[in-house]
């Protein structure tokens, strides 16, 4: 009789504990759920630290100064760079925006004359919403708001701006304060493993962003030289979109160059013809020499999971999902080599190594 007791009140504490993990696990996932605006912010915010240590560290190691210093010199330095160069380009490019606006109608109702002359056109241009349709939803605001994603539905993009501003200034300036508090969430045998995966992760996304700004860089130079070169109008305008949308790898190339085309149909089709294949060159161009050298760093992340990564973000997430999309996957496919492929799988010929000195490691 006590036996079949202590058999039942066993079975009993079983079933209580499975409970309580479930719960807690549907607790966790509700918890990320209402804050996963949050945690985006914090991974911007993240990013962002890693690029301002990137630039800080050989400037502190070179004048021997503390490297909190070196981070706040640096932020000082980009914001004055930034404002400088908005100081000297924001009226050209205003005054572009704002002839931008005027011309993309008036050059998708050309387009749309043109395709119309044609069998397939008409079938198409029958299935799309029209210019005028278009041009109210941006007026009332529709497309923004569903473009802004999570930093339009919190206190604002403004707003959200300075705030992962001053974390990423605040996680740039003392990392170990929060890498370690991080750590020492894992058992202690355990940590030294923990601090090798956490410190990859941030050695990966940092070559990651250093690539990804030099491609903005190297792409936007390149497509406003192009236009220039070809005579569409606006083209430093286009450039500075081209550079900034490539930071969302597939899609970005594709939303910059609409535009574009739009814009070289009010010439002719043909300019529109080489304005495409200035956009493709340039995409071939950064794909087979940027790309590669960015992924002797990093990991290779494959273009078909990535694509399906963005959407499946950007879908769920909207606008700062689809940018965020590509650094997420590139730190769990790290973390997913190292743990999974390495540790569990004990697999480490094709994940990444662990360091040697990982087991030595003292503890902070």
């Amino acid at each position: 009789m006590n036996s079949e007791s202590f058999s039942e009140r066993s079975f009993a504490g079983k079933v209580l504990v499975t409970v309580g993990i479930v719960l807690l696990i549907l607790l966790l996932l509700a918890l990320v759920y209402y804050t996963i605006d949050i945690l985006l912010l914090i991974f911007s915010a993240v990013l962002i630290a890693i690029f301002l240590r990137g630039l800080a560290l050989p400037i502190a190691e070179r004048l021997r100064i503390g490297e909190g210093w070196a981070v706040l010199g640096v932020s000082v330095l980009l914001v004055l760079v930034l404002a400088g160069g908005i100081a000297l380009l924001a009226p050209s490019v205003a005054e572009q925006v704002q002839s931008l606006r005027v011309k993309l109608p008036q050059s998708a109702r050309q387009v749309g004359e043109y395709v119309g002359q044609f069998g397939w056109g008409q079938a198409l241009i029958r299935q799309m919403p029209g210019v005028d349709t278009i041009l109210q939803k941006i007026d009332t605001g529709q497309v923004v708001s569903g473009v802004g994603g999570v930093f339009s539905s919190t206190v604002g993009a403004l707003g959200n701006f300075f705030v992962v501003i001053l974390l990423a200034v605040y996680i740039a300036a003392e990392p170990r304060l929060y890498s370690n508090g991080l750590i020492k969430l894992f058992p202690v045998a355990s940590r030294a493993r923990a601090r090798e995966v956490l410190d990859t992760t941030g050695e990966t996304l940092g070559w990651w962003l250093i690539g990804k700004i030099g491609s903005m860089v190297f792409i936007g130079l390149l497509t406003w030289i192009g236009l220039s070169i070809i005579g569409v109008p606006l083209a430093l305008t286009l450039g500075l979109i081209a550079g900034l949308l490539s930071f969302i790898p597939n899609f970005g190339p594709i939303i910059s160059a609409l535009p574009a085309l739009l814009l070289a149909f009010i010439n002719s089709p043909i300019t529109a013809v080489y304005v495409l294949g200035l956009y493709v060159g340039v995409q071939l161009i950064e794909s087979n020499l940027v790309t590669p050298l960015i992924e002797r760093e990093t990991v290779e992340l494959p273009p078909a999971l990535t694509i399906v990564f963005q959407l499946v973000f950007g879908v769920m997430l909207g606008g700062l999902g689809l940018v965020l999309a590509t650094p997420l996957l590139a730190m769990l496919m790290v973390v997913v080599q190292m743990v999974y492929v390495g540790d569990v799988l004990g697999d480490r010929e094709d994940g990444l190594q662990p360091a040697e000195v990982a087991a030595s490691e003292p503890e902070e």
